[in-house]
């Protein structure tokens, strides 16, 4: 039985701390993002394919699935 694959997340801005609930897509990167707060540009930290898996409270959807996001 497969596990289930969460598609929300929270967002948290390490500039200002905003936090924004988001949905994930599934079928790719998601590799910027934008803070509705401080709109500062978000890109993921070195090692991480996408921002949910660096900034989030969830890791996207491959990593989820044990697959990588970006091939």
């Amino acid at each position: 039985m497969a596990a289930t694959i969460q598609l929300n997340s929270v967002i948290m801005c390490p500039n200002c701390g905003f936090q924004k609930e988001e949905e994930m897509p599934t079928d790719a990167c998601q590799y910027f993002y934008e803070c509705e707060s401080c709109k500062a540009r978000l890109k993921p930290l070195a090692g991480d394919c996408c921002v949910f898996c660096s900034y989030g409270t969830v890791k996207c959807p491959p990593i989820q699935q044990g697959t990588s996001c970006c091939g």
